[in-house]
């Protein structure tokens, strides 16, 4: 034909598909706009840019595309053709010949065919079940965040002399570009037994570990650093919670007796010790603190002319550090500090040695009228809303993923049977974590049944929508086993990749379904010939997608650099969807389209084409013999 005549009947051929294939891949992400939480505000985004992208290329595809391949295409045989397009044209040739071989001997075993099918559904949701599952992943972003404890009872001074020891390990490191270090009480740290390390790893090219494994060899060297513990993790571009904890992941026990908490917390914290899949158990329970109470008898200190507030004031003046004056200089402030000597401020017996003005300016002893005594008090109470709480926190250990570890924390809870009162849960990440788990399959259920609804409404056929998504299976057996290969969560980002997979994967099927529901309206065929006529006539523009979308998303899945691991998940996904789905789905759907054909007869329902496909369907579709690359 003309250029012109032949861009025109390909539009009309090809319209009511990619109407299909448009609305249908719209549908996927209609009930990612109504999800809630942290997880709905990053899909809601993903879901409009994507629809959008898609209803612009729906258009164009309709409009434009014609107009070009009128104006672009040459008429067979008025110019030459080259030694390329010739191999590739026989090596193309190869090809659906050999498919039609391979769908001949399909059809003789369809049955055998089917049962695959359902093999693939069966070892979707067994991969699912054993995959780990994560939240997101674990990003290398340069920077490292930790933690030093001491002591309960250490001072500011052993607290910062300890963490700088621990600053000159790091400093040594050949990842690290530079540490920053803040020691003892301040607005986010409220005792002063720790210390807040911060350091920066040198650029990407400039260091041949990632950030974890630095982590990972820095725990090894800061270990021979006595009376210290030291925490690190990663901090990532996307958290959840504002809880700034030792480790990365937080299980909060609460409880309404503070007694009781504290006899339990200990206990969940050395068997949450025990399981392999954690490392760097730490809990803020900090309850072991020594102190000296002083008692004041008030008769005897009235007695002798003292009052409660003389005793507080000089109380702080030897202990609390008051600043009693100011020198100003040419160019700087110095404050002028009231304390005691350091070899008083040390010494328990320095109390005794204390006298508070009395009456008259007379100089009374302080153990004159009190009394002290040394006990172990809590240094920090934690609450969680209105109770007290203990706060376990946690880093995962190598190849575990977040799932695993909840499973395991959850069945250690259950096991030690503690009393109803107390309550465990998980916090920040580990929280938001479990709410997606739950959510999760119901939403992969939703965009199927979305799906289901439009092609039910596009072809007016409750049968044929089945046939279409029936090559999920195969693309959910290929992004799952690619994760695992790749040693991947199915994290949230995974997720992500295998909806954008359940609109891609689909269009398969629609470009068979479509033009084999014509060739028997319009032709008159039976349904095995027109679905044989249909997959070696849309052969082509299958290969031709399916390859486009998989060199898509190869740079995604393997491309490197800052910030390449939150990507990765979602292309090989994708990757690993297409590669299973494009071979198997060339078999397996044409078998179920033959069964579901059969029962469709079998109830009494012929197919009655739509409305859109009457209008886009004006002239007969091309036999397979008047077909290009046809085989008959």
């Amino acid at each position: 034909m003309p250029p012109f005549e032949a861009a025109l009947k390909g539009a009309g051929q090809i319209g009511f598909t990619i109407i299909s294939i448009t609305f249908s891949l719209i549908a996927v992400f209609i009930p990612l706009f109504f999800m809630g939480g942290i997880i709905g505000r990053l899909f809601r985004e993903f879901a409009v840019t994507v629809s959008v992208a898609v209803v612009a290329s729906a258009v164009v595809s309709l409009t434009l595309t014609p107009v070009l391949c009128s104006l672009f295409l040459k008429e067979q045989g008025l110019h030459p053709v080259g030694r390329f397009n010739r191999a590739a044209e026989r090596f193309f040739d190869w090809m659906i010949g050999a498919y039609d071989r391979g769908l001949n001997f399909v059809f003789r075993h369809q049955f055998a065919a089917l049962m695959s099918a359902f093999l693939l559904m069966l070892a979707t949701g067994f991969l699912y079940v054993e995959i780990p599952k994560g939240f997101f992943p674990q990003q290398d972003t340069g920077t490292v965040f930790g933690e030093v404890d001491t002591r309960q009872d250490a001072s500011f001074l052993t607290t910062a002399a300890t963490a700088h020891k621990v600053v000159d390990i790091i400093r040594q490191d050949p990842s690290v570009g530079g540490v920053f270090m803040l020691a003892g009480a301040y607005a986010y740290n409220p005792t002063e037994n720790a210390a807040r390390v911060f350091f920066a790893l040198k650029p990407f090219n400039e260091r041949s570990d990632t950030a974890e494994q630095a982590v990972q060899r820095l725990r090894q060297k800061v270990s021979v650093v006595q009376g210290a513990k030291f925490f690190m993790q990663v901090p990532q571009n996307i958290t959840v919670g504002g809880r700034l904890s030792r480790t990365q992941y937080q299980y909060t026990l609460t409880d309404t007796d503070d007694e009781e908490l504290n006899h339990w917390a200990p206990i969940l914290e050395d068997e949450t010790r025990k399981l392999p899949e954690l490392q760097d158990v730490a809990s803020d329970q900090q309850n072991a603190a020594p102190t000296m109470t002083i008692d004041v008898d008030r008769d005897t200190a009235y007695r002798l002319g003292v009052s409660a507030s003389l005793i507080d004031q000089t109380l702080y003046d030897a202990f609390g550090q008051r600043q009693i004056a100011t020198i100003y200089t040419a160019t700087n402030q110095y404050k002028v500090v009231l304390e005691l000597q350091p070899q008083f401020r040390d010494d328990r017996s320095a109390l005794s040695k204390i006298y508070v003005a009395g009456q008259n300016g007379a100089q009374v002893p302080l153990s004159a009228f009190a009394h002290f005594t040394s006990k172990v008090t809590p240094l920090s109470v934690s609450h969680q809303g209105v109770f007290p709480a203990v706060t376990l926190s946690f880093n995962l250990a190598p190849g575990v993923a977040l799932g695993q570890a909840v499973e395991k924390i959850q069945a250690m809870a259950d096991r030690l049977h503690a009393p109803p009162t107390l309550n465990g849960s998980f916090q920040g990440t580990a929280q938001a974590f479990q709410a997606s788990l739950s959510s999760m399959p119901m939403l992969v259920a939703a965009a199927i049944l979305v799906v289901y609804i439009v092609l039910g409404v596009l072809y007016e056929s409750y049968i044929h929508p089945i046939t279409i998504l029936s090559a999920l299976p195969s693309a959910g057996v290929g992004a799952l086993l690619m994760l695992l290969l790749c040693h991947y969560d199915l994290s949230v980002i995974a997720i992500v990749g295998v909806i954008l997979l359940i609109g891609i994967v689909k269009k398969n099927a629609i470009m068979m379904i479509d033009f084999a529901l014509q060739a028997e309206r319009l032709e008159g065929k039976s349904p095995q010939e027109a679905i044989h006529q249909a997959c070696l006539l849309r052969f082509r523009p299958i290969m031709m997608t399916t390859f486009a979308a998989l060199f898509g998303a190869m740079p995604i899945a393997f491309g490197q650099g800052a910030g390449s691991e939150l990507r990765q998940p979602l292309g090989i996904a994708i990757v690993g969807g297409l590669l299973v789905s494009q071979w198997l789905t060339l078999y397996t759907t044409p078998v179920i389209y033959l069964y579901l054909e059969r029962f469709s007869r079998w109830v009494g329902r012929p197919y009655r084409p739509s409305r859109v496909q009457e209008a886009l369907s004006d002239r007969p579709r091309p036999a397979l013999a008047e077909s290009r690359h046809g085989a008959e």
